[in-house]
């Protein structure tokens, strides 16, 4: 990959891991809209190890108090803080499963579509508008039970389709049960830790497994896209703790408009390929 690519892949990735929007499916879109080749699965794969690197770094006492509670679950001792690691333990689960699923029969690559993107940013840009507006802003992360951490998690099992979003479909699920803004994106985040953890063990074991070494494109642009990763959570907090997620509902809604004006040729002359 060019300098140019790997730079605009960490600034994409950071920013849109984060926010309601779709990393994965802005990362598919790169190669779509420039003469770039696409940059692959694993280097996908590695942005996101960059941002979960942002994620322990900007939620630092938060996954400081989860490894102390797993520690004190080791030694057979129940805090809420070893609760609390429980269920994103369980709420993991879900994705494991459904991404082996795509793994095996082979359905992740037939999921890297333009279309596949434009459908899904409407559909669950809608969904997120409807929950953040019909949630309850009752609950905070120590109200979490094993049911609403199940829940949240089937949920973030739909964001291995690309255009669906991670934090968009958890924090759509936890609005839905009631979780505060900010305790949405909060659970919504640190839910995300053992996900794309466990992505990248996966991906840093396959090609080891083939004697071959990680491209240091992909992770050049894992490095870069820790730093804008920081910035877009930054962001995002600040915006639900004072608005809606109205401003990212809309973003979906539009790009989804004109990925479908670009793939069915409504304006003449513009175009995608799929």
């Amino acid at each position: 990959m060019s300098p140019e690519q790997i730079i605009v892949l960490a600034i994409v990735q950071g920013i849109t891991e984060f926010l309601p929007i779709s990393s994965s499916g802005h990362l598919i879109l790169i190669p779509a809209f420039t003469d770039w080749p696409d940059q692959g699965i694993a280097t996908d794969v590695m942005v996101h190890v960059g941002s979960l690197f942002a994620v322990i770094v900007y939620f630092w006492r938060d996954v400081l108090r989860l490894a102390i509670g797993s520690l004190n679950l080791l030694r057979g001792k129940m805090t809420p803080d070893g609760w609390m690691a429980i269920y994103i333990l369980v709420a993991t689960i879900p994705a494991v499963l459904f991404g082996l699923y795509l793994k095996k029969s082979g359905m992740s690559a037939a999921l890297r579509s333009v279309e596949v993107i434009a459908w899904n940013a409407i559909i669950f840009g809608i969904i997120l508008y409807v929950a953040d507006m019909l949630g309850k802003r009752l609950k905070t992360m120590e109200h979490m039970t094993f049911r609403a951490a199940m829940l949240i998690g089937g949920a973030q099992a739909l964001a291995l389709i690309p255009g669906t979003s991670r934090s968009g479909v958890t924090m759509s699920a936890a609005r839905f049960l009631g979780f505060e803004r900010a305790e949405a994106a909060r659970f919504s985040f640190l839910l995300g830790i053992p996900a794309i953890a466990g992505a990248g063990a996966v991906t840093m074991l396959e090609f080891v497994e083939r004697g071959e070494a990680i491209p240091s494109d992909a992770l050049w642009a894992a490095f870069l896209t820790f730093f804008s990763a920081i910035a877009a959570i930054a962001l995002l907090m600040a915006v639900v703790r004072r608005t809606s997620f109205l401003v990212f509902v809309l973003y979906r809604l539009v790009l989804g408009l004109v990925l479908f004006a670009l793939l069915y040729e409504w304006i003449p002359g513009w175009s995608i390929s799929i």
